[in-house]
């Protein structure tokens, strides 16, 4: 690839409402837009970091000045990844090589990743920790959704209740919960079988990153997911035998190229793949749903929870995701 110009813009992202889960809370999010430049056309990719990582705006802006002389070389994207670290910052060059690359092959980005044509997708659409009423209200309100993600916070009662009371206000839905690193070993046993005794289908990173250790061996009942746990391909090995199944977010890895290397290593080793997303627009959903053409379960809910999104954006429609070629990586020759 010949030189290119980067250039990086800060946005910040507001939530319609605050967004609660185990330890934290979100009211809006400050995110980096790429554009990389050829001279004739242009590719773009969004980057939210991941805030338990300490990966916020200030060390992404860090990432493009060390990185700005050799991205501007117009590396490889396999070259980039030797380039950066996983992260926001790479996700964000990463995604606008992609897109640049189909723009200037003239095809799109399913199809230079060697994709069957993509499908729309079901999509999990999440509730955020409240009271269990207000939760299963929410449930009934997600009138189209055919599945739905429960964020938890380790209160185990309470959570107990929380999806007691969102299976009876929606019995035919599937159901799947994230922990977000808010139970201990101890609180599992009780936890599944209360899951189980609900029909929810997946238990989303129970224990704190750093103690996967404790998951070794463990038998449940319903498939147990890494995210936290689980930030890139160097990271896949370790979940055979604590995880059946390993959530890829874009953000985390660094970028659409390393988390395709990350599904065919979960693959190879036996292990389901689910794709998810931190707090984004629909310019970092669209990457994440061409990955998601290859997933077993699909989380790319982010720009609902926003006040306002971008145009183009994602569709969402009978429980379903649609990233059309207009809004990324559609082998559009994007000028300057």
């Amino acid at each position: 690839m010949s030189s290119l110009q980067l250039d990086v813009a800060i946005e910040q992202l507001r939530l319609a409402k605050p967004f609660r889960i185990s330890g934290h809370v979100f009211e809006m999010a400050d995110i980096v837009v790429v554009t990389l430049r050829d001279g004739v056309h242009s590719g773009r990719g969004e980057g939210g970091g991941v805030y338990y990582l300490g990966d916020d705006l200030h060390h992404m802006l860090d990432a493009f000045d060390t990185a700005r002389t050799r991205i501007e070389q117009g590396p490889s994207r396999s070259a980039l990844r030797e380039i950066m670290p996983p992260g926001g910052a790479r996700n964000a060059v990463d995604c606008a090589l992609w897109e640049l690359e189909a723009a200037q092959a003239g095809v799109p980005v399913w199809q230079l990743a060697g994709l069957d044509a993509p499908k729309p997708l079901l999509t999990t659409f999440t509730l955020g920790a409240d009271s269990a009423e207000i939760m299963a209200q929410g449930a009934r309100d997600y009138a189209d959704a055919k599945a739905i993600k429960i964020k938890l916070t380790g209160e185990l009662d309470l959570d107990i209740a929380r999806v007691a009371a969102i299976r009876q206000a929606r019995p035919d839905a599937w159901l799947g919960v994230d922990g977000n690193q808010g139970f201990t070993r101890g609180d599992l046993d009780r936890l599944v079988a209360a899951l189980h005794e609900q029909r929810v289908s997946l238990l989303e990173q129970p224990l704190a990153r750093g103690r996967e250790a404790d998951l070794a061996g463990y038998r449940a009942p319903l498939p147990i997911a890494g995210d936290e746990s689980i930030v890139s391909l160097e990271d896949v090995a370790g979940a055979s035998g604590r995880f059946d199944m390993i959530n890829i977010k874009l953000d985390k890895s660094g970028g659409l190229t390393e988390a395709l290397l990350m599904a065919a290593e979960a693959r190879r080793l036996g292990l389901g793949v689910m794709v998810g997303n931190m707090i984004g627009s629909s310019l970092a959903m669209a990457p994440a749903f061409v990955l998601g053409q290859l997933c077993d379960v699909v989380d790319l809910d982010g720009p609902t929870f926003l006040a306002a999104d971008r145009d183009p954006a994602v569709r969402y429609s009978d429980g379903t995701i649609w990233a059309g070629p207009e809004v990324w990586g559609g082998g559009i020759a994007i000028r300057p």
